[in-house]
Parts: structure tokens; C-alpha cells; sequence
């Protein structure tokens, strides 16, 4: 299996330090506000990767977090957190708000037919073992106190600049971060803030006889030290945080614990929407109950990301779903053949399958091997659910048999037909129709097809 490490930039054999388990971290949502379709991308791409290691025989220790607390407005350690800007706009308190977005992205999650992470882990959860981070950065001398906070001294850090290939030499202030007089470095970060006067924040905790939160990098490096332990196999997470969240953490965990904190780093591109950045401003925010009214699943969905790749940018339209529906009810018919013809054997078609998916998740190439197998192919029950397995996109629980009373009227219809009656064939059709079946009259028969 091959996968693109952003670490080194190139496609390198995967290995894992366990022969037989996986650890697998990937950064979690920010539940301040409902994830729109473009927020669930990542994790369908991050689970056909959790899918792909499994069918290569390995198991899979993955841990997903859940931000409800931290993450400021910028990536200066300044501005308002986004709890607390979703708790002001809905008129709830930061922990409603947490337990209802968080809520909403879970049943979303699940609804897309997700592998179920290993651990979901509240960043809340965790502040205890933040604050033993914090002393131990601190104990090794990479902090330092600030008026709104306590920060990381990024020059402190030899490599803090190799993971992004920052330029650190010619960071202006002001360009990535805003410059603040008492940090040392543009690059620095906040790993704890402090509450200043007047500063009204629901969610802290008391530190060094002061009240203050965790900054936002701190919770991944605290989570994945706890759960997962260093180094892990793989880190996912968008092309985004590889310039600071993601740099940050590397900072942290390494600096406090002396290893590498992972051996790949798997990122997403994004998404945009009929060619525009997805914004609420554009009008092009889609969520999934706006994809349902439209006449789209989940699933649906799930086929169109997954007919590109992770590291590719993709543009959304509801031409290209539209496509993907009709692709995904080409799998489910395929797999309804195998209650109506003896199965083939496609055990070197599972193979090329698999193969693309060793080669960089690269499930498009999978699909178009698929594509090329399935009109001169039947399934049995084994390669149908190994298809499931691969992809999750529910084929096998959408392809059920039909009942008796359909059969027995597919049967009936053939019968009017070689009889000649063909107004009672077509009687017979409609009423098989009727039932959302299509039949096909081919020179090897009649079969049935799901019409949607």
C-alpha cells in the first residue's frame, strides 16, 4: 500500500510500527456551527483510508476529536473563540451549542455509513492532561508569559519550519500571524490563554492561580499522546492546517515528549461549489437536508467525492451528483443481478479493485475498473460485500431480493407475452413499475432493475 506523505512531498510505501494494528488520528470539527457538505468531505476520504488498511488486513486504532473549545477566529491567538460565537448567535450557552452541533455532525457522519472511529474525544474532556502538556513544554523551556497568554518560543524549535516549508527568515508581521510586541517571533503561538479583564468567555479553567483556556493546536497533541501515544502511524486532516495547526502540533508533542509524532501526513484538498468558494455570503452553503430536497442521499454524495481524489480540488455541482446517483444505481442493479443469474467468477476483478486502492486511495480508478467488469459480470454475496467494505456506500443493504408477489408477476408478464396478450403484459408492467422495478427484455431473458 502506497500513500502521499506530506512530510517528505512523495508517495511512499506504507508500513505501519504495529505488524498488525494501525494508528490512525484525524482532526475532528469545530461544532460551533452545522457542517455544511463541504466540512464531510475529509472524513469520507479519511474513511475510504481507514477501509482500504483494513481490507489489507491490518486493524485500525483511529481517534477523531471534537473542537468545543479554543479555536479562535485567527490564527493570530486573537479574536473571539468560535464557541463562543456560535453560543451569541443562537442565544445558547457554549455547551448546548457544543452538544447540539456536535450531535448534528455525528448523525451526519453515521448517515454516510462511516467506519465508527475507535475513540470521539472531546477536547473538554481533556484539560487536565492539557495542563500536564503545558507544564511539560514548559518544564522544558519553550514557553513563555504573555498578558493574553502563554506561548510556544517557535524559535526554540529548530525544525518548527520544515513540515510547512515556512519561510521563517522572511515572515513578515502581519502576514501569516498578527504581530503582537510581546511575542518574540511572528510564528509563536498560544498553547494556554489567559482570561484578561473584561473579557467574557463561559468555557476556563483555573491554571497557575488564573483562569484560561487551552489554545486550539493544544487539544490534538494531548489527545493523541493519551489515546494513541507516540509516534502514531498516520495524521489526517485539509491542506489548511499544514502551515500552522498542523505545524503547531508538531512543535508541541515533539518538543514535550522527544519523538516524532507521526511517520505520514495525509491531507485533503477542498471543494468548491458550480466554481466559487463555498460561502454563506454566495448563497452556496449546502447541507444535507438540502441535497435530501433535491432528491439526494448521503449516499449519493458519497459516490460523487469519492469519484475523485483526496489530494485533488473538486467543484461541486448538482450535474456531477446528478451523474453520481445515476453511477451508484448502476452498482446497486449490478449487485441485484446476483439474485436473478448464476455468479461469475470476479476474483481478479476484486484484485484490480484493490490494487487502486493500494495505490494512493485512488478510488476513482477503482470505480472505472468496476465500470468496465459489471456488463459481462454477475456478483455473488461475497464480492458484493466486499464492495461494501471498500467503499461503504451501501450497496448491499439497498439490494434486497424482491418479493414472491413481484417475482410471480415478472413471471406472469413473460407468460402474457409468449401467449400474445400483450395488453395484460403491459397491465402487468405497470404494476411492476408501480413498485419502483424496471424490467429489461434482453436475448438472455427478462431481469429486474431498481428504477431509482
Amino acid at each position: 500500500m502506497k500513500l502521499y506523505n506530506t512530510l517528505t512531498r512523495r508517495v511512499e510505501e506504507f508500513s505501519p510500527i504495529n505488524p498488525k494494528r494501525v494508528k490512525v488520528y484525524t482532526c475532528g470539527p469545530t461544532v460551533y456551527s452545522f457542517a455544511h457538505i463541504g466540512n464531510f468531505t475529509c472524513y469520507i476520504y479519511w474513511d475510504l483510508l481507514v477501509r482500504t488498511l483494513r481490507l489489507n488486513g491490518w486493524s485500525v486504532d483511529r481517534v477523531l476529536n471534537i473542537t468545543d473549545v479554543g479555536h479562535l477566529a485567527s490564527d493570530a491567538d486573537d479574536g473571539e473563540d468560535k464557541m463562543e460565537k456560535g453560543a451569541k448567535r443562537d442565544g445558547k450557552t457554549v455547551w448546548e451549542v457544543a452538544e447540539m452541533y456536535m450531535n448534528d455532525y455525528l448523525n451526519n457522519f453515521r448517515a454516510l455509513n462511516m467506519v465508527e472511529p475507535t475513540d470521539i474525544c472531546r477536547a473538554t474532556d481533556y484539560i487536565k492532561e492539557d495542563i500536564a502538556l503545558v507544564n511539560e513544554l514548559d518544564k522544558k523551556g519553550f514557553l513563555y508569559d504573555t498578558t493574553d497568554g502563554l506561548y510556544f518560543d517557535t524559535s526554540k524549535f529548530p525544525t518548527y519550519a520544515d513540515f510547512a516549508r515556512l519561510d521563517l527568515e522572511h515572515l513578515k508581521a502581519g502576514a501569516r500571524v498578527e504581530f503582537s510586541s510581546e511575542k518574540r517571533n511572528p510564528s509563536d503561538f498560544a498553547v494556554w490563554k489567559w482570561i484578561r479583564d473584561g473579557e467574557d468567555h463561559a468555557m476556563q479553567w483555573e491554571y497557575r492561580g488564573r483562569m484560561g483556556y487551552p489554545g486550539w493546536h493544544l487539544e490534538c497533541s494531548t489527545i493523541i499522546h493519551e489515546k494513541l501515544g507516540e509516534p502514531i502511524d498516520i495524521h489526517c486532516g485539509g491542506i489548511d492546517h499544514i502551515p500552522v495547526h498542523h505545524t503547531n502540533e508538531i512543535a508541541q508533542t515533539e518538543g514535550a515528549f522527544g519523538k516524532k509524532m507521526s511517520n505520514f501526513w495525509l491531507h485533503n484538498n477542498f471543494i468548491t461549489i458550480e466554481g466559487q468558494k463555498i460561502s454563506k455570503s454566495l448563497g452556496n452553503v449546502y447541507m444535507f437536508n438540502d441535497l435530501a430536497e433535491k432528491g439526494y442521499s448521503h449516499m449519493d454524495y458519497k459516490m460523487w467525492v469519492l469519484q475523485g481524489h483526496f489530494q485533488s480540488e473538486r467543484n461541486f455541482s448538482f450535474e456531477d451528483i446528478a451523474a453520481a446517483k445515476q453511477r451508484l444505481l448502476n452498482y446497486r442493479n449490478f449487485a441485484a443481478l446476483r439474485w436473478q443469474k448464476d455468479a461469475t467468477d470476479m476474483n481478479d476483478i476484486r484484485d484490480v479493485i484493490k490494487t487502486q486502492l493500494d495505490n494512493n486511495l485512488n478510488s476513482a480508478g477503482a470505480f472505472a475498473e468496476l465500470d468496465k467488469s459489471i456488463s459481462k459480470n454477475v456478483p455473488d454475496d461475497a464480492f458484493v460485500k466486499f464492495l461494501d467494505d471498500a467503499f461503504g456506500l451501501m450497496i448491499e443493504e439497498t439490494t434486497p431480493d424482491i418479493p414472491n408477489e413481484l417475482k410471480q408477476k415478472i413471471s406472469d408478464r413473460i407468460q402474457a407475452k409468449k401467449d400474445k396478450d400483450y395488453v395484460k403484459a403491459d397491465a402487468l408492467r405497470d404494476e411492476i413499475e408501480a413498485k419502483g422495478i424496471t424490467l429489461l427484455d434482453g436475448a438472455d431473458g427478462v431481469i429486474w432493475q431498481y428504477a431509482k
